[in-house]
């Protein structure tokens, strides 16, 4: 006799747990006289994540920093960083943070490891102890060949590099890093960024304040655009991107049956006939670049080049703070054929410096 068995009851969907917050504030507020700095803004950083706050000068994004660092007081609002309310224990706030600033803390007339070894005496580490921190840490920064020469003969990379170093020396889980490559060559800023993600993969929460929007792009797990002392936007990068219109698909062609065939059947797009290309609306989802591919299939229309063109963060940036430039901002392109539909890889740039778009064309 067979004893029937009694089903299986489904395994029941697990969450993740939410991230603790690194960083939590809720209606910040400062003013000097009759100027309001920050208006009640709200920020949730979650531990090892990456957070980019952008804005313009004048903002308020260094006297965000400077409250979140206790280094000034907030007219209001309730403040947590590193798991510490900054009102009743500010102490522990300091202890469980780092901090480099706009301007380097180096002391040029020392040594980078007499710089190391005053931050370990700072810090009450023991002789031994500190001399084993500064080690470790010029090795990890690549300073150890320079380690006994004046910080005044370092590049700017290198004293960067050293400030870092010098900020890592406590140990501390959350760090504030207040435009740290600003003023650094592209080698140098790409090599502060290597630095920031290995300090991220090792469960620090980095809170990231930057001019250059392609280092936000990069780096950031999620962006808050601060714009008159409020936070007009936040979100992944991606999600800010989407908030900007004026994404499409162009689909060039060389042979002009081939275009009037597609102009005729996508009314909705905007011809160029000099240049034989169809500009159809697109929010550049892999989704919709696949049903166009799939259009072009179906209707046995073969485009000789189909391109991508997406908002980037400097769109963003001018659209919600209003900027008198905003006109002369360009999307970035990424150009793609159907086999590779799901790569469309925005290239972000800098407010200051835009770089040319980036294309990969196949035919």
């Amino acid at each position: 006799m067979t004893t029937p068995t009694t089903p299986a009851t489904p395994a029941t969907p697990t969450t993740s747990a939410p991230r603790e917050l690194a960083i939590a504030a809720t209606g910040l507020r400062k003013a000097y006289g009759d100027k309001t700095v920050l208006d009640g803004i709200d920020l949730a950083v979650p531990a090892g994540t990456v957070f980019s706050l952008l804005g313009p000068n004048g903002a308020g994004k260094t006297t965000a920093v400077q409250i979140l660092t206790t280094l000034i007081g907030a007219d209001a609002g309730e403040l947590r960083v590193g798991g510490h309310d900054l009102a009743s224990a500010p102490d522990a706030v300091r202890a469980a943070i780092g901090v480099t600033g706009q301007f380097s803390a180096v002391d040029n007339l020392i040594t980078g490891e007499e710089n190391m070894l005053l931050m370990a005496d700072l810090h009450h580490l023991g002789r031994r102890e500190g001399r084993r921190v500064t080690a470790e840490l010029l090795e990890r920064f690549d300073l150890v060949e320079a380690a006994r020469k004046p910080a005044s003969t370092y590049s700017g990379g290198m004293r960067r590099r050293l400030d870092i170093a010098m900020t890592l020396v406590g140990e501390p889980r959350v760090i504030f890093l207040d435009e740290p490559t600003t003023g650094l060559d592209p080698r140098s800023r790409h090599t502060m960024w290597g630095i920031i993600r290995e300090l991220v993969a090792g469960g620090v929460t980095v809170f990231l304040t930057t001019q250059y929007l392609d280092e936000a792009d990069e780096l950031a797990d999620r962006i808050a655009v601060l714009h008159g002392g409020r936070i007009v936007a936040q979100g992944t990068a991606e999600e800010l991107k989407r908030l900007v219109p004026g994404g499409h698909v162009r689909l060039r062609f060389t042979d002009p049956v081939a275009y009037e065939s597609a102009a005729a059947a996508l009314r909705d797009a905007v011809r160029d006939d000099g240049a034989l290309s169809l500009q159809i609306p697109s929010n550049g989802s892999q989704r919709e670049l696949r049903a166009v591919l799939d259009w072009l299939d179906a209707a046995e229309v073969e485009a000789d080049e189909l391109t991508v063109h997406t908002p980037d963060l400097d769109d963003v940036f001018f659209a919600l703070t209003g900027s008198t430039t905003a006109a002369d901002s360009t999307t970035s392109d990424s150009t793609t054929s159907g086999s590779n539909a799901g790569s469309t890889a925005p290239a972000a740039r800098t407010a200051a410096d835009s770089t040319a778009d980036s294309k990969e064309t196949v035919r």
